[in-house]
């Protein structure tokens, strides 16, 4: 599967649900890549701007969507690694803020 064959499929399931790809589209193409290569790698598609142990329990709530994408996406307009923003940072009416890490210590480290 192609970065755009992935873009296609996820846009259909999460465009509904108010998740919108970063409009800079040469980003997230590099990010659905690297989901990919994640995904040959591990057996699924952890997010790429974490560490993952390679453990889909351990790993579980860094699978894309992760798990922090809703809070990050209501409070900052984007993910952590921004490939999700929110309608509003999608149609260029604001910028996303910086998002910190709200990943657990103990689950970064390992």
């Amino acid at each position: 599967m192609s970065p755009e064959e992935l873009y296609l499929q996820l846009e259909k399931i999460q465009r509904p649900r108010g998740y919108f790809f970063n409009p800079d589209r040469e980003k997230t193409l590099e990010l659905l890549q690297a989901l990919l290569v994640n995904r040959e790698r591990y057996g699924y598609m952890a997010c790429p701007c974490r560490l993952a142990a390679g453990s889909r329990e351990r790993d579980r709530d860094i699978i894309c969507p992760c798990l922090y994408r809703a809070p990050d996406v209501a409070e900052y307009g984007s993910c952590f690694c921004a490939l999700y923003v929110s309608e509003e940072v999608a149609r260029g009416g604001r910028e996303p803020e910086f998002v910190p890490e709200r990943r657990p210590r103990e689950l970064i480290g390992f």
